[in-house]
């Protein structure tokens, strides 16, 4: 059974930066696709970033262009979010995601990712 389990998420105020991490167990790691979604206060989830499983091609929403990073570290089975410049507006749960099947491109459609960890909360305060 796929498990991803977030953690790194806390309170900030606004400027700073946290990084989140995704632990995956209960299959290989590095052949997958990974994804970022949050889901702020009475909105819907939406997509943030997407890493390939080489790290060679990378998707970010607009709004996070130039502030977040994604990254993975094949060898620890963990993907990363370096959020920088957090927002206000940043303010939500994040979700960490992986597809089902290996070596596939990057999208930013929640449907196309299979499993989802449980979210860490962030909270940027102003």
């Amino acid at each position: 059974q796929v498990q991803l389990v977030e953690s790194g998420g806390g309170l900030v105020q606004a400027g700073g930066s946290l990084r989140l991490s995704c632990a995956t167990s209960g299959r290989a790691f590095s052949p997958y696709t990974m994804g970022w979604f949050r889901q702020g206060p009475g909105k819907e989830r939406e997509f943030v970033a997407a890493i390939n499983w080489n790290g060679e091609n990378i998707l970010y929403e607009d709004s996070v262009k130039g502030r977040f990073t994604i990254s993975r570290d094949n060898a620890k089975n963990t993907v990363y979010l370096q959020m920088n410049n957090l927002k206000p507006e940043d303010t939500a749960i994040y979700y960490c995601a992986t597809q089902q099947f290996p070596f596939l491109i990057p999208s930013t459609e929640l449907g196309q990712y299979h499993y989802w960890g449980q979210g860490t909360q962030v909270t940027v305060s102003s």
